[in-house]
């Protein structure tokens, strides 16, 4: 187990996260037919963020994450905190090359610069989009020169991985949704006097995210859920 005392190389952390086995997604179609014959299920589209990682300052610097601020021209989730990232597209490859040519239009990233490692566990959106969270680790940091695409993106920042794991600058609410009670999680950050808000369904990426690189749960009750797809 990787601890906050211990700091774990990034050729290291590559090959332990290839390793891991997401579980299996409850929204990939294996069945069309809701349970009890209740009619067909809805097929939601698919989409992949990309949870990119690099260590500020060298080796045995801490584990951080890049960061959107979405435009606030944007029609959903304007103004948002988020993770680069996308609707799949015909021409996608797969989950990896959806989340690599998002990352690429939004805030400029070249993929030869990112080290595809990990697919994590599926997450379902409230518009009812099936996400998939790609982690790939940026080695050389210094090689990575941002140019945001303005229609789509305020800001881009970084922040510790880690954070999402500790019961610090977080709140949360229970909400019920589809028949279900879960709960919503905010982390708030602060970098040179801009404040950030991270919440939702990012927030929920990230702490399952975090939890997968440092091997351990929450300081906080997660209370997760996976919600039932609509029927036609």
């Amino acid at each position: 187990m990787v601890g906050t005392t211990e700091v774990e190389g990034i050729e290291a952390l590559v090959r332990r996260l290839r390793l891991y086995q997401p579980p299996p997604s409850p929204y990939d179609g294996a069945s069309t037919t809701a349970a009890g014959g209740g009619g067909e299920l809805f097929r939601p589209r698919r989409a992949a963020v990309l949870v990119c990682l690099f260590r500020r300052g060298g080796g045995d610097g801490e584990l951080r994450v890049i960061l959107t601020k979405r435009s606030s021209s944007l029609s959903t989730h304007s103004g948002e905190v988020a993770l680069p990232g996308g609707k799949a597209e015909e021409g996608d490859a797969d989950d990896a090359a959806t989340a690599l040519r998002e990352a690429k239009e939004e805030i400029g990233l070249d993929p030869s610069l990112v080290t595809v490692v990990a697919s994590l566990e599926h997450f379902l959106s409230k518009h009812l989009l099936v996400v998939v969270p790609i982690v790939g680790i940026l080695s050389d940091i210094e090689a990575f020169k941002p140019v945001l695409n303005v229609d789509e993106v305020d800001d881009i920042f970084d922040v510790p991985l880690e954070m999402f794991l500790k019961d610090e600058n977080r709140t949360s609410e229970e909400r019920e949704k589809m028949g279900q009670t879960f709960t919503i999680h905010y982390f708030n950050y602060e970098k040179e006097n801009h404040k950030y808000l991270i919440w939702g369904l990012t927030a929920r990426i990230l702490i399952h995210a975090a939890s997968v690189v440092y091997q351990r749960p929450p300081d906080f009750p997660e209370r997760r859920v996976h919600f039932n797809l609509p029927k036609f």
